[in-house]
């Protein structure tokens, strides 16, 4: 007897229904083909000793099961589920009829409970799209599928439920989330505030500037100062994720294996600190059977390197691309795919070795020549994508005890929405562009206009500062972001000037 039970593939952040042929005929012995890696093949010792704990067996026929499409790889171990009520059902040791409308998943135990999957939020938009009446997952991945509306979703703890239901013994319990309603709930929720910061005035502005326009931006400063304290906080001034955004994050991180249990939809902007030993590829994604990588674990939020020079060259320079593309592909020999790496990019770093470089107290103990050494760590094409280089000063004794708190970061992040709407409004006809960090040089030359007094200023500064040609356009579109802040149609003396001194690194008096 032939039966079909239906399963999925996550491929990229996408995912492809699975159809699992299981028949059961005269003879003896066990193929499983459709491409299976090691996991899936391994799966008939696991669904042996769950069936047995429960009263069940695996027939001692000549067992064929296939997985279509062939020619695409199956990965992992969530296919155990699957594949043991396909021999169930074409053993006849359950009823069969209500099978094919449910795509099942789940990874057994060996008693027969189920543990959680990956990608349950791309499995469960699959399985609507495709028509199915519902879906059957691990008890754990029930919330995170619900999102999905037009979609029944049923939690299992153990194969012997999922056994019950359709010997039609026991009803399962559906699992039903308000997406909406979670979602707009816990948008304003987060664990750091600006109001905990002393002092740094200078580089909170730099950072609702950052966040007003999308901008990259990199803190230098001595141990200490307050870099990673700020950095951690910027994401709780960023406009709220919209549900779509919410729903596109929630998919990387269902895929990635990053859910945490019982959760439902990431609604809060991700922050992720990769520690400085990271590798190229868990940084931008791949390996023999690709993940997402950190890059994309940040989409829609924020990027945070610590301690940047010390990030291997080859590992900075894999970012270049996904920068500008904001999102990256990763390509195998059988097969390419992309995901999506829209995100800030906030840097930190010492001002040389020893960390005291420009120190209003302490002296700097480099050698000549050391501070520029460890700056060119740093390529060119990197620094070119970072609009804003920030001086972080260490704060003085006197405001580390003054008891007055500072600006609390929703009304900082009031200030940054109203920007972000005069750019929404500003660039509605043109796809793909949203804030002003992603101004063209044409939509610079559009939109930044320079009178001449303000041109006047941004050639003395080019000549007496030193700046590089490559700050002009970074300077004009930092130059818009802070006439957003301020409502102001035009880029003013004031706002230009605020942006020329956010390029410290483009200096020739820097590390000299």
């Amino acid at each position: 007897m032939i039966v079909k039970t239906f399963g999925s593939c996550i491929y990229g952040v996408n995912a492809t229904t699975i159809t699992v042929e299981v028949n059961v005929d005269s003879g003896v012995n066990f193929f499983l083909v459709g491409l299976p890696d090691s996991a899936v093949k391994e799966s008939q010792q696991r669904i042996d000793s769950a069936l047995k704990h429960n009263g069940y067996r695996i027939p001692g026929k000549k067992i064929i099961i296939n997985m279509a499409p062939a020619d695409l790889r199956k990965e992992g171990s969530a296919y155990d589920l699957t594949i043991a009520i396909g021999i169930l059902a074409a053993s006849e040791q359950i009823q069969s009829e209500d099978i094919g409308k449910y795509i099942i998943m789940g990874e057994l135990s060996l008693d027969g409970d189920l543990k959680p999957i990956r990608g349950a939020l791309p499995i469960a938009i699959e399985s609507c799209r495709q028509g199915f009446k519902g879906i059957i997952l691990p008890q754990e991945n029930a919330k995170e599928a619900a999102i999905v509306d037009k979609l029944i979703v049923y939690g299992v703890k153990n194969i012997k439920e999922v056994i019950r239901f359709f010997n039609k013994e026991q009803e399962l319990e559906q699992t039903v989330v308000n997406t909406r309603e979670e979602f707009y709930n816990s948008l304003t929720e987060y664990e750091f505030d600006f109001e905990d910061v002393k002092g740094q005035e200078n580089t909170k502005r730099s950072l609702e500037i950052a966040a007003a326009g999308g901008h990259n931006a990199i803190l230098i400063g001595p141990p200490g100062s307050g870099k990673t304290m700020l950095a951690k906080r910027i994401s709780s001034i960023l406009p709220p994720l919209t549900l779509m955004e919410a729903l596109e994050t929630t998919k990387i991180h269902s895929v990635a294996g990053k859910m945490h249990r019982d959760m439902s939809l990431i609604s809060v902007r991700p922050f992720r600190s990769p520690h400085h030993t990271i590798s190229d590829v868990a940084l931008v994604g791949g390996g023999s059977h690709p993940h997402p990588g950190e890059i994309s674990l940040a989409h829609n939020g924020v990027l945070f390197l610590d301690e940047l020079p010390e990030f291997k060259r080859s590992v900075l320079e894999v970012m270049r691309q996904p920068l500008e593309e904001r999102h990256v592909t990763v390509a195998r020999s059988k097969m390419s795919v992309d995901y999506p790496a829209s995100f800030m990019f906030i840097a930190a770093m010492n001002p040389c070795p020893c960390g005291y470089y420009n120190h209003p107290d302490t002296e700097c103990t480099c050698q000549e020549g050391s501070v520029q050494r460890y700056l060119n760590k740093i390529s060119g094409p990197l620094m070119d994508r970072i609009d804003l280089h920030v001086e972080v000063i260490p704060v003085p004794f006197k405001q580390l005890t003054d008891k007055q708190k500072g600006e609390r970061s929703h009304l900082i992040r009031e200030r940054v929405i109203k920007a972000r709407e005069i750019q929404k409004e500003r660039f509605k006809l043109n796809k793909g562009i949203y804030c002003n960090a992603q101004m063209t040089t044409k939509l610079v030359a559009q939109h930044c206009k320079l009178d001449q007094s303000c041109l006047d200023i941004l050639k003395t500064a080019m000549e007496k500062l030193g700046l590089s040609a490559r700050a002009y356009d970074r300077i004009q579109k930092v130059s818009r972001t802070i006439a957003d802040l301020n409502d102001s149609v035009d880029i003013t003396v004031e706002h230009l000037s605020e942006a020329i001194n956010f390029r410290s690194l483009d200096r020739d008096s820097w590390g000299r």
